[in-house]
């Protein structure tokens, strides 16, 4: 059980708590015990099997008594009796529910009261019949919202953000990597190719215990694994299940000699796996996930490394993040594949907020640890006032954080660049939030959409468009608002803006936060095919998260994107040379 697990289960109990009607203060424990279960960076498995555990969870902030027993049942059982006695009285489907954009306990309570809906089926039904009018505030537009919001969710059900599956692997490869004769643990499949979103989750297992004839053991340890929710097949080779979750897990376990061919078979889209046996048929061979053979004598031509099969077929080894059928191969063949992106090519961030508004960490916490990342500089660019629930920053304020900016600049010593900034918010009619000039004393200006996200495809494009005008403006962030899973672009003339973009020399974000990865790999070819600047940002509100740019590396490398094409892979005085000239 691990803390993000914990911290799950709490905050699902403080939300049925609400449904139910219960004590503001009790539901208020569970929710400070879920944000501190999810913050800590203790081991609360461990801890709850350490004497004396509960006064070691006592001494994290948010824990008292009776949150410490609970997570010491939820150690011990998997679950809460609480909370299973209010799924007992109001079933799975209210959790559910709670995943459509804008539904909040209360509303899910409306519901249940006045409806008796307790899933997202049954709304869907009451919206159509008509059942949902006349309820207290379910009015026209929110009975929309409600219909476009389970078209979204039903669009996305089965999928599963990169940093889920990833962290999911890699709990599960430490399981497996403790049995004796397992030597490694690769991920595969839409994972490894750095998609946003998997569908289920590949683990190709290697080593002495998996030789054939010899894995029953392994299958056994596999399947005895203490996150599985429910076990779908096991076989000689193959342990197929889901997590609690609903995340489909299949560990397949495989002799060593055919690892490089189980991992390019089991990586590719079906696109490029497809392309690639064809050329190996032409070529006289045949591929499969356990090597590529002679057609003639069927003897093994490569199966050990990709690298081997790859270039068994006259092509370069293809990175993950390239293996769609979009090029790649026809790259790979003529050995003009480009020199891709990495995380180590980066200098700087220039998206991050702090106690001035809604991040976690001071100026100064923010620049030590970005120096710790091996950043040479960063931009503070916290919020504007039009986002109250942020603290945003109004005009004085934003001018005293420029001050609060220097002066940790002067402290740092040249050790790091801390460069003044803010995101400011662009209102509904395209103007910005800040007055102009607050905004020329600031050395990175980005301008985002927060707010209004239901406009039409014209109000938004000519709101984009008009801001971005702006003289000051030096970056868009998150340019289409998506959040993965939970909302949808807002509808933009995408082409249009990044057009303008490029000729107004205004820089176009790729935000790297999991939740939005924002431009997508598609529209990160599209902005660089038409001249678009490009930065990559964290948008970390805690200084834990400086530096975890690797989800928005992968896309950028699926989109083809080298260092060049990003301009923080510059130094501090190139970079701000590259952004748009400020007046």
């Amino acid at each position: 059980m691990d803390n993000p697990t914990m911290a799950r289960l709490l905050a699902e109990t403080a939300d049925l708590l609400e449904i139910d009607g219960g004590d503001g203060f009790r539901i208020r424990s569970y929710r400070r015990a879920a944000e501190a279960a999810e913050q800590t960076t203790l081991d609360l498995t461990a801890l709850t099997a350490t004497a004396p555990s509960t006064a070691r969870l006592l001494q994290i902030p948010g824990i008292g008594k009776g949150m410490a027993a609970n997570l010491q049942a939820i150690a011990a059982s998997g679950t809460l009796p609480l909370r299973e006695e209010l799924l007992a009285k109001y079933g799975a489907g209210l959790l559910e529910l709670l995943k459509l954009p804008g539904m909040g306990p209360k509303t899910v309570a409306l519901l249940w009261s006045a409806a008796q809906i307790a899933g997202i089926d049954q709304l869907a039904e009451a919206i159509e019949t008509g059942r949902l009018a006349g309820l207290p505030r379910m009015g026209e537009k929110q009975i929309e919202k409600l219909r476009k919001g389970i078209d979204d969710y039903r669009r996305s059900a089965g999928r599963f953000r990169i940093d889920v599956a990833e962290e999911a692997a890699q709990r599960i490869a430490a399981y497996l990597l403790a049995f004796p004769g397992i030597e490694r643990v690769t991920p595969a499949g839409s994972l490894r190719r750095g998609r946003e979103t998997v569908g289920d989750l590949d683990l190709l297992v290697t080593g002495p215990a998996c030789a054939p004839g010899h894995t029953a053991a392994v299958v056994e340890y596999v399947a005895a694994y203490p996150g599985i929710h429910d076990m779908i097949a096991r076989g000689e080779n193959k342990v197929s299940f889901h997590l609690s979750d609903g995340l489909q897990v299949d560990v397949r376990l495989l002799p060593s000699a055919s690892y490089g061919a189980a991992l390019q078979y089991f990586t590719g889209s079906k696109a490029h796996n497809v392309a690639l046996r064809q050329r190996a048929l032409k070529m006289g061979y045949t591929l499969s996930e356990w090597a590529l053979g002679r057609l003639d004598d069927s003897s093994t031509v490569a199966a050990a490394t990709e690298e081997e099969i790859y270039a068994a077929l006259g092509m370069d080894w293809i990175p993950p993040e390239l293996r769609e059928n979009l090029g790649e191969i026809e790259a790979a063949a003529r050995h003009a594949l480009p020199r891709l992106i990495e995380t180590a090519d980066l200098r700087g961030d220039l998206h991050m907020h702090t106690t001035a508004t809604d991040g976690h960490n001071s100026i100064r916490e923010m620049a030590e640890a970005a120096l710790a990342c091996g950043y040479r500089y960063i931009a503070i660019t916290d919020h504007s006032k039009n986002l109250a629930m942020t603290n945003g920053l109004d005009e004085k304020r934003a001018l005293e954080q420029i001050q609060s900016i220097r002066e940790v600049d002067r402290q740092m010593e040249g050790r790091i660049r801390v460069l003044t900034g803010i995101e400011v918010d662009i209102l509904a009619d395209g103007a910005l939030d800040l007055d102009d000039e607050v905004l020329a004393q600031m050395e990175v200006v980005i301008a985002s959409v927060h707010t209004r996200f239901e406009q039409s495809r014209e109000e938004m494009t000519t709101r984009v468009l008009r801001a971005i005008e702006n003289p000051y403006v030096r970056i868009l962030g998150h340019p289409t608002g998506r959040l993965l899973l939970r909302r949808e672009p807002f509808s933009l003339d995408l082409g249009e803006a990044l057009r303008r973009a490029a000729e107004l020399g205004v820089a176009l974000e790729h935000n790297a936060a999991p939740e939005r990865l924002d431009l997508n790999d598609r529209d990160l070819r599209l902005a660089k095919e038409l001249g678009c600047r490009i930065v990559i940002n964290s948008d970390s509100h805690d200084s834990r998260n400086l530096g975890k740019m690797d989800y928005g590396i992968r896309q950028l490398r699926r989109a083809w994107l080298g260092p060049e094409d990003v301009l923080n892979t510059l130094g501090p005085e190139d970079f701000l040379a590259a952004l748009r000239p400020r007046p």
